[in-house]
């Protein structure tokens, strides 16, 4: 019976063992994850801001070119 509690006392230790390193494994996981969720959080807000500045040129780029129509057609420029 000796022999048999051993065995089995060894096959716990090994289990608790595995079980630890898996806790630690899960652990440096969830810090990785936490960090790379927080990247792409920052990479959206990024995005985000670079879409303003697209349409604040693109509304630039509308208002000067209705100012050139305008110079055009005050000067005669434009094709009938």
């Amino acid at each position: 019976m000796a022999d048999t509690d051993n065995v089995v006392l060894e096959h716990l230790r090994h289990i608790r063992r595995v079980v630890d390193e898996t806790r630690e494994d899960v652990r440096e996981l969830k810090t990785r994850v936490g960090g790379l969720e927080r990247e792409v959080a920052q990479v959206h807000v990024d995005i985000a801001q670079i879409q303003v500045k697209i349409a604040e040129q693109s509304a630039r780029i509308d208002r000067l070119a209705d100012r050139v129509e305008r110079v055009e057609r005050r000067l005669d420029l434009t094709d009938a």
